[in-house]
């Protein structure tokens, strides 16, 4: 029973669909308990920020870094070290853990840039595809909507730029062969072993939390101290589910537009869908939703988001559980969306007023509750549609 059990949800890739939609429900249930949605590239700016101090940087005449406490005091700090530790005992647990260098350079240069213009974006459009779109459009602020077209543009042009033959790695065969009988070397312990190393930082991790959780005060969502411990189990959960579920927003469109694939980008709907409705309860019992003003900057943000994302390889979610699996790669990806924000960050002040001012439209009160509800969901109808007809013409205009 075991055996059925480590190799269904343990070891096996799940269905990247319906771990979109479970991912959606904990997003939600998230937003519900720390009264702020799942976001990660904020806090990798205050990381970012907190590492060029330690340069003796000083960052107190740059407007965009606020930097308070450190990682492990704030609640999105220990939910991003969360995440990783999620997404790492999945990767051991399921023997994917191997260190895997970059197929070419032209990968390389695509990692750094790409990663660079991610971090960029994201921080520039106040939200990367969690805080601007995943778990951005459920919540009811119009600016994600501008967001999401902007992705979606760079996200294409970045799919048909690759298609040129220069971005395209040359495959060379190589002869493992050396001698009679030798081919490739198989460690059959590695597996074993890996699963023992998940189990044991696993077990660690649950005695982090409940360390923690001890010594946390009452439970009070305006008391940050005592929900670190919930935000920890939280990405801790996020970062397993992107693991094993191969998450990657990245490929919700590119795989549209490259192969007609629409698994990940229905999850994705289905997922947001849910959460839209779950979000009205909670809005409708008190919660607060984060505005951010719609203008030029989320709309370049964002395109230069969807470009780097596609240029890069991956998102900030597959980059994430890629490195975790040992791919160099995405290693450089995260290291260059680091230094993305803080570019960002330290240019900020010098950016046109004119491309970072806006207008705040909350959608349940512009259009009214029910109709700002109504709205969004037709709005991931539009969407959904969309991708149907395009899946549909895909297949219509090739012939196999």
């Amino acid at each position: 029973m075991f055996k059925q059990f480590k190799k269904i949800f343990l070891v096996n890739f799940w269905h990247t669909g319906k771990a979109m939609i479970v991912l959606a429900i904990f997003a939600t249930a998230y937003y519900g308990l720390m009264g702020s949605g799942w976001a990660v590239t904020g806090e990798m700016t205050k990381w970012g920020g907190e590492f060029l101090e330690l340069f003796g940087a000083d960052l107190s005449k740059y407007s965009y870094y606020k930097l308070d406490g450190t990682p492990l005091s704030r609640k999105a700090g220990v939910m991003l070290i969360g995440m990783f530790i999620g997404a790492f005992v999945a990767a051991l647990l399921a023997n994917k853990v191997k260190i895997r260098f970059p197929a070419s350079k032209i990968r390389v240069f695509q990692a750094i840039i790409g990663g660079i213009l991610t971090g960029f974006g994201a921080r520039l459009a106040y939200g990367c595809n969690l805080a601007n779109f995943f778990t951005g459009l459920p919540y009811f602020s119009l600016h994600t909507w501008f967001f999401t077209i902007s992705m979606i543009a760079g996200i294409y042009v970045a799919v048909k730029l690759l298609n040129i033959e220069f971005f395209k790695p040359k495959a060379k065969l190589l002869r493992l062969a050396t001698g009679k009988g030798q081919g490739l070397k198989i460690d059959k312990k590695r597996a074993k072993r890996h699963f023992i190393f998940g189990i044991v930082i696993f077990i660690l991790f649950l005695g982090w939390f409940f360390y923690m959780f001890i010594n946390a005060p009452e439970l009070n969502v305006k008391n940050t101290k005592s929900m670190l411990p919930i935000a920890l189990l939280f990405g801790f959960i996020f970062g397993f589910i992107i693991s094993r579920g191969q998450i990657c927003f990245t490929s919700c469109f590119r795989d549209m537009f490259l192969f007609g694939r629409t698994i990940a980008i229905k999850g994705a709907i289905i997922g947001m869908i849910i959460s839209c409705i779950l979000v009205y309860a909670f809005v409708l019992n008190g919660h607060s939703v984060k505005l951010i003003e719609i203008s030029l900057g989320v709309i370049i943000g964002g395109f230069l988001f969807g470009f780097g994302i596609v240029f890069a390889g991956g998102c900030e979610c597959g980059w994430t559980y890629r490195a975790f699996e040992g791919q160099v790669h995405f290693m450089i990806v995260g290291i260059a969306n680091f230094i993305g924000t803080m570019v960002l960050a330290l240019s900020y002040d010098a950016i046109p007023s004119f491309i970072k001012s806006g207008v705040k439209i909350n959608m349940l009160e512009t259009f009214g509750s029910f109709g700002g509800l109504v709205l969004n969901l037709a709005l991931f109808g539009v969407m959904g549609f969309l991708a149907y007809i395009y899946q549909r013409d895909f297949f219509k205009n090739r012939s196999f």
